[in-house]
């Protein structure tokens, strides 16, 4: 029961992430501050957390021996993911955004062949190239029509011209999430653990958070001390609190298969938690009735998602590192 009340709580904290991007622009701030901000307070507390774990000269050591390698799949990791997210909260609400960013789910699938795999064969490990899951894209498609569900109630709240510049930057985002993140991990090939891999990524995009802050400095000045506490508070919760909770939670159910999906299945509720702290923290109207059908589907597919695949792992897992986690 732990396992779970840790990625429910996971959930909570990752949500934050769209709610108070909502806030930051209902109090006029610049998106783009909204963006780098996030970043640039997360780097001093990942490297107090590599550092106390005395991880930070081999993941230094890793970064010089392929620079650019960091720097370019860093960008489409980090930058091409959450640059887009916050652009996208400029046209619509935080609720549609965190359930629109679960087609990552989707995204996940379609972009196994671009990375190859080891399998196990009767002459030894071979690596083969990753293919598409067609029984996981099946069930995933539920996810896919709850989306559009939400899109469409909402189009007819807005222009067309919202509709695309808030949901085209997700989808984008959704498939740079985990392109980037999964090349990284195979570049980083276990030896460096989650938290010195998101340092890492976190420390090579910095030239573009750096970059976008004196964008928005320059066309705004600098950040009122409400956003800037609202990315606080973004940074800690998403970047630091969530983290931890989740990667604690994958921890603890790693011998089982049904409880580690059980505890990916727990992140369907940032879209329940990001509907209701909108709700009650900013004037926003109750989303029309197929917006909620749609999250119930959203919610059900990625529970349908996460038990299919944990029936195909083994019973007993290996005791590798965790992977990224699964939200922005």
């Amino acid at each position: 029961m732990r396992p779970i009340l840790y990625g429910i709580l996971a959930s909570l904290f990752f949500s934050s992430t769209f709610v108070l991007n909502q806030t930051m622009k209902w109090s006029g701030g610049n998106w783009m501050y909204a963006a780098s901000l996030r970043f640039l307070f997360m780097i001093p507390f990942l490297l107090v957390i590599v550092g106390v774990r005395g991880r930070l000269a081999p993941l230094f050591a890793e970064m010089r021996k392929r620079p650019w390698t960091w720097l370019g799949w860093s960008f489409v990791g980090f930058g091409i993911m959450y640059v887009p997210v916050c652009f996208a909260a400029e046209y619509e609400p935080g609720w549609l955004i965190a359930g629109t960013w679960q087609i990552t789910i989707v995204a996940g699938l379609l972009v196994a062949p671009a990375f190859s795999v080891m399998v196990d064969t009767p002459a030894g490990p071979v690596r083969r190239r990753g293919k598409v899951h067609w029984r996981g894209l099946g069930i995933s498609l539920i996810i896919l029509v709850g989306v559009g569900m939400m899109q469409l109630s909402q189009a007819q709240a807005i222009s067309a011209r919202e509709l695309l510049l808030g949901a085209v930057p997700v989808v984008v985002a959704a498939f740079a999430y985990p392109l980037g993140n999964r090349k990284m991990m195979a570049v980083c090939g276990g030896r460096l653990d989650a938290y010195q891999r998101v340092l890492g990524m976190a420390l090579a995009t910095l030239p573009l958070w750096l970059l976008l802050s004196a964008a928005a400095f320059w066309q705004d000045g600098p950040p009122s001390s409400s956003q800037a506490g609202q990315a606080l508070l973004v940074a800690v919760c998403s970047g630091v609190i969530a983290t931890v909770l989740f990667f604690a939670a994958t921890d603890m159910a790693r011998g089982s298969a049904r409880k580690l999906a059980a505890v990916e299945a727990t992140q369907s509720g940032e879209v329940v938690f990001a509907t209701v702290g909108e709700l009650l923290l900013l004037p926003v109207p109750l989303p029309a009735l197929p917006s909620l059908l749609g999250m119930l589907l959203v919610v059900a597919g990625m529970i349908l998602h996460s038990w299919a695949s944990g029936s195909k792992r083994s019973p007993a897992l290996p005791d590798k590192e965790s992977g990224p986690v699964v939200s922005p």
